[in-house]
């Protein structure tokens, strides 16, 4: 029974002197991960603003500020790896060698595929910060590009899209060189002075500040007949700004064609 108990008393010491031992440098590696992440968070702040100056492209600018960021991370792990004396651990990792290995890189797949598709996205630019766009069945206004997905806003909700979604599936970008193509239909009253009705609309948009005319196809067309109704869908367009984009505008130039449809004698259904 004693020699039992001196064995543990050993094995109970000599877990004590390991943990005495390796504390220090477990400390160590904490300073470094804090130390790593510091300093990756200041040079992405840095390198963003840097960035945006140089390129004049905010989107893929913060983008590669954010990947510079995290690599800078990665190597404050594999320096903490270093310094605990998993040397062979990271070794492990970086080669990618081994079941464990491979079961982490399966788990990580989505990871590392939104990762590469944010790069395409960056370097192929489809939609710049501040266009509408839509994909997925979700719409709304980019706000920023992350290494993992894309965050747009719509509704003053905030909707994060992986970017491998946006890759594999269609991206629609309403937006043309900074522009905006609004619509929306109307029904008149079978009957009705058709064209007196486009021209009225036509005169409504050209008096509009905010739609753009130069170079861009504003219409005013029928479209259909439904029923005992005239359908008559309206597209303009407009810059992309808060003052468009939001919803209200578009509200305002309907409620301006309504208005002076009904003041020449125009049912609208």
């Amino acid at each position: 029974m004693e020699e039992f108990l001196r064995d543990i008393f050993k094995h109970v010491e000599g877990y004590y002197y390991g943990l005495v031992d390796i504390t220090p440098k477990i400390l160590l590696a904490i300073l470094v991960v804090l130390i790593s992440w510091f300093i990756a968070a200041r040079v992405k702040v840095f390198a963003d603003r840097r960035l945006k100056t140089k390129m004049h492209d905010p989107l893929l600018a913060t983008f590669i500020a954010n990947l510079i960021k995290a690599l800078l991370i990665v190597i404050g792990f594999l320096f903490m790896f270093r310094v605990i004396g998993l040397t062979g651990v990271a070794q492990s990792v970086l080669a990618g060698a081994g079941i464990s290995a491979f079961v982490i890189g399966f788990a990580l797949k989505d990871i590392g595929e939104n990762f590469l598709a944010g790069i395409l996205l960056a370097f192929k630019r489809p939609f710049s910060v501040g266009d509408i766009i839509e994909s997925n069945g979700v719409k709304g206004k980019v706000v920023a590009l992350n290494l993992r997905d894309t965050q747009i806003k719509s509704d003053s909700k905030n909707i994060y899209i992986p970017n491998a979604l946006l890759i594999k599936n269609t991206l629609v970008n309403f937006n043309s060189e900074g522009f905006l193509l609004q619509d929306f239909t109307i029904g008149l009253e079978y009957g009705s002075d058709y064209r007196k009705a486009i021209e009225i609309i036509t005169n409504v948009m050209k008096t509009d500040t905010a739609v753009v005319d130069k170079g861009y196809s504003n219409s005013a067309v029928v479209s259909g007949i439904t029923g005992s109704t005239i359908q008559i869908i309206i597209r303009y367009w407009v810059q992309t700004d808060r003052t468009v984009t939001d919803g209200k505008h578009r509200s305002e130039v309907v409620i301006k064609v309504a208005e002076a449809l009904k003041e020449n004698g125009f049912n609208i259904k």
